[in-house]
């Protein structure tokens, strides 16, 4: 009888051993193992891509220069997740949004007859009524509206009115374009409901803000606006586009600054009506964005960088916060194990 009563407080505290050892069990083994210093592991399956926008600035003809970059990042493998368009950068825009890749829209653009986008009409408003321009991008990107493009895409315009920039993420894309593209004097203003709209380049030369806005984490701007060189432009449309681009260059410059990468296709001396200067052009966009290459490498790769360090940095303080409630709930049962001293107990985070 008393050996009985000798092995039966054993067998009790045997059992809250066991019982508190299977209940602590889930506490260990929660802090996922520190990497070896040094490396750096990728991001988990979980995490986000990095999302690459492109601004494309207006410019006129210089504009197939937008051509030329977007197929040297699409080659490097960093085609462009969303797009936003002034002026020229506009109609490059719409296209490349639309669904088509460079080399498609490169076949488009030797293939262009410019009777097909230019419309004259004699008009207190402008030269170009620019219907011509509207229906040729509807036609090419299938008539689709701006909020059913295969990637998001906006266009930039100037609402005469009062100056006001406006961003058009949705209805007739070939609408939305002409108004960005509308040159005052050159195309007569576009309107839509109960406002007018003019060249985009007057508020958002290249429109950084824009891309940004649609999600990129990324911004790629194509600078191929007309700089004030001391010299005179040749024809009226190289005037005018030159007093838009010194209107908007202070607004422009500032909005620069807030893109991640800039590239600027040295496409200057291309007139803004010479369409035969197309291929040079496109050539001259090609070579601007490979001479960046690095730079958007050295930028996506710090961004995934830091992405991954703010990544294990979530892991480590949720292990933690789970150890400190497996610490907090510990029944009054696995307290009293404690108290005997037999080292069942949660496993500290790392």
């Amino acid at each position: 009888m008393r050996l009985t009563a000798f092995f039966h407080p054993l067998a009790t505290l045997a059992s809250v051993t066991m019982l508190a050892a299977l209940s602590l069990a889930g506490c260990g083994g929660t802090t996922p193992a520190r990497p070896d210093a040094g490396t750096q592991p990728a991001l988990s399956s979980s995490a986000p891509p990095v999302r690459i926008g492109i601004a494309l600035g207006g410019g006129a003809a210089k504009g197939f220069a937008h051509i030329g970059v977007i197929k040297m990042l699409e080659a490097n493998g960093f085609a462009p997740a969303v797009v936003s368009g002034t002026s020229a950068g506009s109609v490059v825009g719409a296209l490349y949004a639309s669904g088509m890749n460079a080399f498609e829209m490169q076949e488009k653009a030797v293939a262009l007859d410019e009777a097909k986008i230019r419309d004259l009409q004699l008009s207190s408003g402008g030269l170009v009524l620019g219907q011509k321009l509207e229906d040729y991008v509807n036609e090419q990107v299938r008539r689709k509206p701006l909020e059913q493009m295969a990637k998001p895409f906006v266009v930039v315009a100037t609402r005469l009115e009062d100056g006001e920039r406006t961003v058009f993420a949705r209805g007739n894309t070939g609408q939305a374009v002409r108004a960005s593209s509308s040159v005052p004097g050159v195309f007569q203003p576009v309107t839509i409901g109960k406002y007018h709209f003019v060249d985009g380049g007057i508020v958002s030369p290249v429109p950084v803000d824009a891309a940004r806005q649609l999600g990129a984490d990324i911004v790629i701007a194509v600078d191929i606006s007309n700089k004030a060189r001391g010299q005179t432009p040749g024809d009226m449309l190289g005037t005018l586009g030159q007093s838009i681009a010194i209107m908007g260059q202070k607004l422009g410059q500032a909005e620069l600054a807030r893109a991640d990468v800039i590239i600027r296709p040295q496409v200057l001396d291309i007139g803004s009506a010479d369409f035969s200067q197309r291929a040079n052009a496109i050539l001259e966009g090609e070579k601007a964005a490979l001479a960046v290459m690095p730079q958007i490498r050295e930028r996506v790769a710090q961004l995934q960088a830091e992405r991954a360090k703010a990544q294990r940095a979530a892991e480590q303080k949720a292990a933690e916060a789970q150890q400190q409630a497996c610490l907090e709930q510990r029944s009054s049962l696995q307290k009293l194990v404690d108290m005997a001293s037999l080292g069942t107990s949660c496993t500290p985070a790392k």
